[in-house]
């Protein structure tokens, strides 16, 4: 029955979206932004080209983004998003529709599951398939979650940071943040603009954070020049911020996060608990990628922490892989 179908797996993130393809692996890779021109409703660019345009439209046109805290937050723009990349993977079909595999945040209720479903079909999938991001993650990351073993995943998207323990193929015991890294971004966001009057864009923020953002230990001499618009004058501004200001404010949700680890592990079972000492934390996801974020987890929990082979595509990756035991599933 889905012998000839293609078979496409999607990363739904709020921050971006990953397309992985049966046989060719991860195709595409863009920010879940969507420009509207707000007279008509007309989408005027999707993906990186709307991403773009964040904090620069005339008044006309709205960049927004319809996923949030991982989420449907617009439902007929992420139905026109998965519109755009399955045809743009598939072409026009006209016999054999793709089947599609999209992730959720751990512990989506039955609505929010729904809604996935119905935008995979609307889009013009044969079939929809959901999978838990944490298993999809562990899959991408080449965990074997099979065995009577138990590995633990953290996963930090851009809206929602998925905790779990695997083991016989399925979860044990999890948990599902809504802080992540917009909440980062966010904070530095918030930092700016009390102790300098600056106020930054989305873009600079999250910059900021890839670049000089530490988890513990930030180079005391390290430092970056960063522009925004003066909360005073109106006028733009340059300012110079250091790692170990940014450190300091990111300690507020790096410190949700690591709550959110204790509390898995102080649920989780005596005899999968020695099994993750010795397979480890496995890090997965953009926000996972923050400088030195392994070492607090290590230092927090006294379990080794280790960051996945591409972090951002491990999700995307499982869910495609997943798909190869479509029938199991």
């Amino acid at each position: 029955m889905f012998r000839f179908a293609k078979k496409i797996g999607i990363d739904l993130g709020t921050t971006s979206i990953i397309v992985y393809v049966d046989g060719k692996g991860v195709v595409s890779r863009e920010p879940s932004v969507v420009a509207m021109d707000t007279e008509s409703g007309k989408i005027l660019a999707i993906g990186r080209e709307a991403k773009e345009m964040l904090g620069r439209t005339p008044g006309s046109i709205t960049a927004i983004r319809p996923m949030k805290d991982g989420v449907i937050a617009d439902y007929d723009i992420v139905e026109n998003m998965l519109r755009y990349y399955i045809r743009r993977i598939c072409g026009r079909w006209e016999f054999f529709h793709p089947l599609v595999m999209i992730c959720i945040p751990t512990g989506g209720t039955s609505v929010e599951k729904r809604a996935v479903i119905n935008a995979g079909i609307r889009a013009g999938a044969k079939r929809v398939f959901l999978i838990e991001e944490p298993k999809a993650a562990a899959i991408g990351a080449n965990l074997d979650i099979t065995k009577a073993e138990g590995c633990m995943i953290v996963d930090i998207g851009g809206g929602t940071t998925d905790i779990a323990v695997l083991s016989l193929g399925d979860i044990v015991t999890g948990e599902s943040l809504r802080i992540a890294g917009n909440k980062m971004d966010e904070a530095i966001m918030r930092y700016v603009r009390k102790q300098y009057n600056v106020i930054l864009g989305e873009i600079s923020a999250e910059l900021i954070k890839q670049k000089i953002g530490y988890a513990v230990s930030p180079p005391q001499n390290e430092e970056m020049e960063i522009s925004g618009r003066d909360l005073i004058t109106g006028l733009p501004k340059r300012i110079k911020i250091t790692a170990s200001e940014i450190c300091d404010v990111l300690s507020e949700p790096l410190s949700f996060i690591i709550s959110g680890i204790k509390s898995v592990l102080e649920k989780t079972p005596p005899e999968l608990a020695a099994d993750i000492i010795n397979r480890r934390i496995v890090l997965t996801g953009g926000g996972s990628m923050l400088k030195n974020f392994d070492l607090l987890v290590e230092k927090e929990t006294g379990i080794p922490a280790i960051l996945a082979e591409d972090p951002i595509s491990c999700v995307a990756i499982g869910t495609g892989k997943a798909l190869k035991s479509i029938k199991r599933l």
